[in-house]
């Protein structure tokens, strides 16, 4: 699924199509996404009105239409694309959003797992994103935080930092990645690790996350980017997805292990 590099070049890609022209039109092709689109709400609210920036919090774009805000979520499978109306929607296209300037800003989510929704209240206190840790790239995403949050935890280390109430965005991917880098086992009890073990993950889920930024995301099979082209540059990829292969760190071979109903790998030797 997107994972928080993905959105955040999904945000720098579409900002630049998106803001400045005016809204014509919105269609709902598919209301029926996570959670029900309000279709009636968004159809009164947006036409006429000039989206004015794209913000990302955690996982969830924000986009500020002025009198209110859109809140869009990829889910599993989803992907934004900017076209031209010329271009006929195609099946998963299920929300387009449409501008004076003949572009078209379209939801594509085979899967239906992504949502669309709208709020007029300040967006940080929507629901779904007032509960929300820090973002992983904040300075108050540090190891003393991290350190209280893992105390008389029983969770593993890995599920704990995927949980979006202690810190946003770190997904199955990065979650593995930083933890072989920390040179921590996914599978450790969170209130096993130490101070200075905290301050160790903190340092590279900021490190793999910045570079994975940079390099505009980790390819995956189902994403597209903004401009509907395959996928984003692939990284190096130093534990996910190798079960079996040697690690890249030492001699030994890449392990994957079930944790909290995800694949996760790790290097026996390198992490313990």
């Amino acid at each position: 699924m997107p994972e928080l590099p993905e959105v955040e070049t999904t945000r720098r890609g579409i900002q630049a199509h998106i803001i400045g022209p005016v809204i014509s039109e919105i269609r709902i092709n598919n209301p029926n996404l996570r959670w029900p689109v309000p279709s009636e709400a968004l159809m009164k609210a947006l036409p006429g009105q000039k989206i004015l920036s794209v913000i990302r919090r955690g996982k969830y774009l924000l986009l500020n239409c002025g009198n209110g805000h859109l809140i869009l979520h990829l889910g599993m499978s989803g992907s934004l694309r900017i076209l031209k109306q010329a271009v006929a929607a195609e099946k998963h296209e299920h929300i387009e959003i449409l501008f004076n300037n003949g572009k078209v800003l379209r939801l594509r989510d085979p899967r239906r797992f992504g949502a669309a929704l709208w709020t007029e209240q300040p967006p940080y206190e929507h629901p779904l994103l007032s509960s929300l840790g820090p973002e992983p790239l904040a300075d108050d995403f540090d190891g003393e935080y991290l350190f209280q949050q893992t105390r008389n935890r029983r969770c593993s280390i890995k599920n704990l930092i995927m949980d979006a109430h202690v810190v946003v965005g770190v997904g199955n991917i990065y979650a593995s990645e930083s933890l072989f880098h920390a040179g921590i086992r996914p599978a450790k009890a969170a209130s096993r690790l130490s101070l200075k073990s905290c301050h160790q993950l903190v340092l590279a889920i900021k490190k793999i996350l910045t570079r994975a930024i940079a390099a505009g995301g980790t390819t995956l099979r189902d994403f597209t980017d903004s401009n509907g082209q395959a996928g984003y540059f692939s990284q190096r990829l130093f534990v996910y997805g190798r079960e079996g292969e040697n690690c890249l760190q030492c001699t030994g071979m890449i392990k994957r292990k079930l944790i909290g109903q995800r694949s996760s790998f790790y290097c026996p030797y390198c992490q313990k």
